[in-house]
């Protein structure tokens, strides 16, 4: 509960309030001593005593066990600049590669000490050097030409082209992951909240959006599959024609959908919206065409149409956010 202090004013004309006596014990001060203030861009006064001392890094530790991978990349995600994980007596041969296979899924964390029984890991990336809106941007074109040779893939017979959307995903995980590390901290952090001029309740919409943006992706992944599943198999004339034409309206359901969100653009937003009945419509054009194939080509067809509606069902959740 906040507590509340009576505004006074001095015969000078300077208006003072009393700080809490609890709150100055708990950070030591002392008659004289320093505290800076910085107003908020809602007008909120912050108070920092702690504003000239020295930032003490975040440390975990951890211990060898089969989540270890898991638990790295959570303690990054939140926001830890150390991570050690250390052994009672060795770190064997297997929990060594799995340390370092999670570290280089991850923009910025790095290997700084290592020894028999102890792995010491360190984020050495200034999270106000990457803006959230950009970061998103940047995995959005990713996941954008994703989409784009998944379909490609899967309506030419192009396995190479396959391969390469499945492995374009760390990339795209690596940025979704630092996105939400920098998210994380700027909450726990009101200076670097002013520095980027982004809110908490902002930091949640981007949040989703990355979240949204990283779905699509998975989607990508999936329909690359259903290539790599037909061997080479190419689909007719009409069937190209039809899965070219879903995977376009989507795709730029999810470019209207983004700038939208970057944009607070409301009839972007309402646009996205009113797209759902032309993305229908081909589906169910697909899914004609579809049943006249082989079965085996009929259920990797039919699976990517559901993988792109997915995407523009996406694209309309995104687009809400604006709201």
């Amino acid at each position: 509960m906040a507590k509340l202090r009576k505004v006074q004013r001095t015969p000078t004309g300077t208006f003072f309030v009393c700080l809490p006596r609890s709150w100055a014990e708990k950070h030591g001060l002392q008659k004289g001593a320093l505290v800076a203030l910085d107003e908020a861009s809602d007008g909120k006064l912050l108070i920092d005593a702690k504003f000239d001392a020295e930032q003490l890094p975040k440390v975990a530790i951890l211990s060898p066990d089969p989540f270890l991978g898991r638990e790295i990349v959570g303690r990054y995600l939140l926001g830890f600049d150390v991570i050690r994980v250390e052994a009672k007596e060795r770190v064997d041969f297997d929990v060594r590669n799995t340390i370092k296979q999670t570290v280089s899924s991850l923009i910025g964390l790095e290997i700084v000490e290592e020894t028999s029984s102890q792995i010491v890991l360190q984020c050495l990336l200034e999270p106000s050097g990457f803006p959230p809106e950009k970061l998103l941007l940047r995995n959005y074109a990713i996941v954008a030409g994703m989409t784009r040779d998944a379909v490609s893939s899967l309506v030419d017979g192009d396995l190479q082209l396959a391969r390469s959307v499945v492995a374009r995903d760390d990339e795209s995980d690596r940025q979704y992951f630092l996105l939400v590390r920098v998210l994380y901290t700027i909450i726990q952090d009101s200076g670097l909240s002013e520095k980027l001029g982004l809110t908490s309740i902002e930091c949640l919409d981007y949040r989703l959006a990355a979240s949204f943006v990283e779905a699509v992706g998975d989607a990508s992944v999936q329909m690359a599959n259903q290539a790599l599943e037909l061997n080479g198999v190419k689909l007719s004339e009409e069937l190209k024609h039809l899965l070219i034409s879903l995977q376009a309206i989507c795709s730029d359901a999810s470019d209207q959908a983004l700038k939208a969100f970057v944009g607070t653009d409301m009839a972007l937003a309402e646009n996205v919206r009113s797209m759902r009945g032309k993305v229908g419509a081909v589906s169910m054009e697909v899914e004609k065409a579809a049943r006249n194939q082989p079965v085996e080509v009929m259920t990797q067809v039919l699976a990517a149409a559901a993988f792109l509606k997915g995407a523009y069902n996406l694209s309309v959740d995104l687009a809400d956010l604006v709201v």
